[in-house]
């Protein structure tokens, strides 16, 4: 049954977690694309995200073993979406080890579900491991793991840190060689004598990945053993898709292939696809897709940061449905985006809850969109109207089209020769990378502390969060619920929800209750209980699909108490004090607090389970 491939995505979806939570994992809840109290990424990239507080040490309250289904946004490769296997949104199916078992149990599970559970052959199965270097030996254990499985010596490959190392996220933290695992899709039936992902990448594609966090990378840039050693794996669920359907690339499984076909549905001509248009109909199913789930998760189009994301994907999906020919008149985008709700609206319930706001999103960006191309074409208008023939468009002026009016390059490329003018491209590219060295170096600022950025000045903050939080309830009154949270090692910023600008004396009132609190030095403990438990309790939380069975309630004296994952000070009176900084509009019913703490002792202690 699990071979049918109308549902063969639901399927391995569901086999995975079964087999897993028949070797005594719990099955734990996806997170949102947002992470929560996470500066370093904008979206959750990978399943561990959501989990580095337990990775570090903090006790999950599901237990040591976990398994889950993870959505997905990487942007990275955003250029590389349209070819066979890449996307900027996918499905990874995780499962960890926190402290308990380490590569035996993870590689032999692995084997197990791919060869006994999913039938993949052993003849087009191969492997990679860490080949070692002056910080951390060769990964010998992992490849002697494999070969007793029955992996052939020859489909063992061995490759640098570039390849099978994993972390820190951070300049600091846990990290340690990874073995990944490959499936054949080279031209041949079976792959050569001696092939490996080693010696013969582009014919083997990746579909797991084991990471073994065995090392801590201390400040100094040296390397020592971990107390915990960790387990983190993910398999790309829509690469498998592809291998047990097979089919030739990842647009073709049951699931994007509907989305495909409903944007194919809008072409007038009946007329084969050229390359070019089959890169843009599978950019358009990616890219809304990715969407279409961002705008479930709260996210809304802008000019930064999430926003700015969202914004970018649904624009290049308009983009590509002019390179296909489609009528891109109003609610193209929403169109396409009610095959991908009809598709995954059964593992993500919340796409059906949020239909009418996606599809409003969708329909307004799409004007907003329109007008801005209007607008360009009036500056394209300018600056040719001097212009004659066979003349050149300078580099600069093409990058000023694309970066205010969204213009890419083939587009003003399309419009200049529709005049019989040429533009500079290589000063377009130019421009463009000199836009980029500044993104990421203002990036790399931003997000110098590392994903896992757990450092004493962080809990505070996190600490905080939650104290202002319930003041901001008792100040507003119990409509006031956290909606994003966001915190570096210098400040915190906390969005709630609250219809109206907060008044000067509201703000004061919040902060002296923080700093009541705080002078009150009461003792934060968690305990471990039920959903249910920590609403009769009257714990605060935004209760839904987005806690496990089992949550942590972290009680601060009489003054706080909520679920959270931690870490956090043992007592309030390590913050020192509190401060609010800004108070402002977030986006429409949310306002944004942002504060700081200082004083307080220069090394404090997290805080414990209640006995």
């Amino acid at each position: 049954q699990l071979l049918d491939r109308r549902s063969m995505s639901r399927r391995i979806r569901k086999a995975y977690l079964d087999f897993f939570a028949g070797k005594g994992h719990s099955v734990i809840a996806g997170a949102s694309l947002v992470p929560d109290n996470d500066p370093t990424v904008l979206f959750t990239t990978a399943g561990m995200h959501p989990l580095v507080p337990y990775l570090m040490g903090e006790a999950h309250p599901a237990g040591k073993r976990l398994c889950d289904a993870q959505l997905c946004v990487r942007t990275q490769d955003i250029d590389e979406v349209g070819d066979n296997t890449h996307l900027t949104c996918f499905e990874m199916m995780g499962n960890w080890s926190l402290g308990d078992y380490f590569k035996k149990g993870a590689i032999e599970m692995s084997f197990e579900f791919l060869t006994k559970v999913l039938g993949i052959p052993l003849e087009k199965f191969a492997v990679t491991c860490f080949e070692g270097d002056s910080d951390a030996p060769r990964d010998n254990e992992s490849a002697d793991i494999w070969h007793s499985l029955g992996v052939p010596r020859e489909r063992i490959g061995f490759l640098p840190k570039a390849k099978n190392w994993w972390g820190p996220a951070g300049k600091t933290g846990p990290c340690g060689p990874d073995t990944e695992m490959f499936y054949w899709v080279g031209p041949s039936e079976l792959p050569p004598a001696g092939s490996n992902p080693a010696t013969d990448d582009p014919n083997w594609m990746e579909i797991w990945n084991d990471v073994f966090m065995q090392y801590n990378k201390k400040e100094d840039g040296t390397f020592e053993p971990l107390a915990q050693q960790n387990v983190d794996t993910g398999m790309g669920l829509e690469r498998v898709a592809a291998v047990l359907q097979k089919v030739s690339n990842v647009y073709e499984t049951d699931s994007l292939k509907k989305i495909l076909a409903k944007v194919l549905e809008l072409r007038k001509s009946t007329d084969a696809l050229k390359d070019i248009e089959v890169k843009a109909a599978r950019i358009m199913t990616d890219h809304l897709k990715a969407a279409t789930f961002m705008i479930a998760d709260g996210v809304k189009p802008s000019n930064v940061d999430q926003g700015y994301v969202l914004r970018r994907l649904i624009r290049r999906a308009i983009r590509s449905a002019r390179q296909l020919g489609l009528n891109a008149e109003q609610g193209l985008c929403s169109f396409v985006s009610s095959e991908v709700i009809a598709t995954y609206a059964s593992a993500y319930p919340k796409l059906r809850q949020k239909e009418d706001e996606i599809r409003a999103t969708l329909d307004t960006e799409e004007q907003q969109f329109s007008k801005a191309l209007h607008e360009g074409q009036k500056q394209f208008d300018k600056l040719t109207e001097p212009l004659q023939k066979g003349q050149i468009i300078d580099g600069q002026s093409v990058f000023h089209l694309y970066d205010t009016y969204g213009f890419p390059v083939e587009l003003t490329k399309e419009m200049a020769t529709e005049r019989e003018l040429k533009i500079d491209e290589a000063g377009f590219a130019a421009a463009f990378e000199a836009h980029q060295k500044l993104s990421r170096a203002g990036a790399e600022k931003r997000f110098a502390g590392g994903l896992a950025d757990t450092s004493d000045e962080t809990t505070k903050l996190h600490t905080a969060t939650h104290l202002l939080n319930q003041a901001l309830r008792t100040v507003l009154g119990d409509h006031v619920f956290q909606k994003g949270s966001n915190i570096t090692a210098e400040r915190l910023r906390f969005d709630f929800s609250h219809p109206d600008k907060m008044t000067p004396e509201q703000i004061k009132k919040a902060e002296e209750l923080v700093n009541e609190a705080i002078k009150a030095d009461a003792p934060v403990s968690y305990s471990v209980m039920t959903v249910d438990e920590a609403k009769a309790q009257g714990a605060i939380g935004v209760f839904g699909d987005k806690y496990g069975e089992k949550v942590k309630v972290y009680t601060m004296g009489t003054f706080s108490k909520e679920i959270c994952g931690g870490p956090h000070v043992a007592r309030t009176g390590m913050l020192g004090s509190f401060k609010i900084q800004k108070e402002e509009s977030s986006s429409s019913g949310v306002r944004r607090i942002k504060a700081i703490v200082s004083g307080g002792p220069a090394k404090i202690e997290v805080a414990g389970e209640k006995n």
